[in-house]
């Protein structure tokens, strides 16, 4: 019987294991990737207070050693289910394990969403990543494209421009909503092209991603870029698929809390990107984990 079982290895759950092990807690933390949560896929960090600037998965492992010096438990695994059993939990993980635990505290934070089209599937992991830092040194010397106008989308344009020989910037509107710093960094960039107010038709190869069909919205152009890789930054959605049955959920898939961060299910809490909020940031999220893990260790005292 563990006092609390976080599920996901992010800022916001790593935050609520250290918080919860210095209150001398048994804990544990489920995660089936790289512990770090989307930091990890962030080629740099710039808005962390006490960095000026440090790569992602610097900080991610920062956090993680911490975390880990501290004695939580890691368990390599993706959560399947969670089940109320009078006063606790039974966390089931897809490799057939059950954990029970006092407090539940879901920070699964979110995932990349896909462009959806229909040749996309053929060439994930063949061409198309969601992670420049994981991925971008595969393709040295290359052209490569970055789909999205959000401040990752261009971070990681700024990434790769130092490896690719050309990155074809593809947007669907003719602005970005990124900071406005960022956007004039990648315009200084003499290898980034804007492919502005165009969208990805199809994506074309034999066994490999080779190229993209693009298409702008206004003229109704339509080009083909010879590229070896796309990686898509076009925002994210909750990964709270294992979560639907318990009836916590918004309609868009985030979790729904009190000011607790405690959920309508008494113990179970959530924290980070996962819930219900407006702001979706590395700081928010540690910010989050504290004081979730602070109730829940609370409410074990109770």
């Amino acid at each position: 019987m563990y006092d609390i079982l976080i599920v996901g290895a992010g800022p916001a759950g790593l935050t609520a294991a250290i918080y919860a092990l210095r209150n001398n807690k048994k804990v544990a933390i489920f995660e089936g990737n790289v512990p770090g949560g989307q930091v990890v896929t962030t080629a740099f960090v710039e808005n962390y207070p006490g960095y000026e600037k440090i790569a992602g998965p610097d900080l991610a492992y920062a956090m993680f050693d911490q975390a880990m010096k501290l004695g939580v438990e890691l368990i390599g695994s993706y959560v399947k289910e969670i089940k109320k059993e009078k006063d606790s939990f039974l966390v089931k993980t897809f490799d057939e394990e059950e954990f029970s635990g006092k407090i539940v505290i879901i920070a699964t934070g979110t995932k990349q969403k896909r462009l959806e089209i229909p040749s996309e599937g053929k060439f994930v992991n063949k061409g198309i990543s969601w992670c420049a830092i994981c991925d971008g040194s595969l393709y040295k010397g290359k052209e490569v494209a970055v789909v999205g106008g959000g401040n990752s989308a261009l971070e990681e344009t700024i990434y790769l421009a130092n490896l690719a020989s050309r990155v074809y910037l593809i947007h669907r509107r003719n602005e970005f909503r990124a900071e406005k710093h960022i956007v004039d960094a990648v315009k200084k960039l003499s290898n980034v092209e804007f492919v502005l107010d165009s969208v990805i038709e199809e994506f074309r190869g034999t066994n490999f991603l080779e190229s993209v069909v693009v298409r702008n919205l206004k003229t109704e152009e339509v080009k083909v870029l010879p590229v070896s890789a796309c990686f898509e930054y076009i925002g994210q959605v909750p990964a709270t698929d294992f979560l639907k049955d318990l009836n916590i959920l918004d309609n868009s898939g985030y979790v729904v809390v009190d000011s607790n961060y405690e959920t309508k299910i008494q113990g179970l809490y959530a924290c980070g990107d996962v819930i219900v909020k407006q702001v979706r940031q590395i700081v928010t999220a540690t910010n989050d984990g504290a004081i979730a893990a602070l109730n829940a260790i609370k409410k074990i005292s109770e």
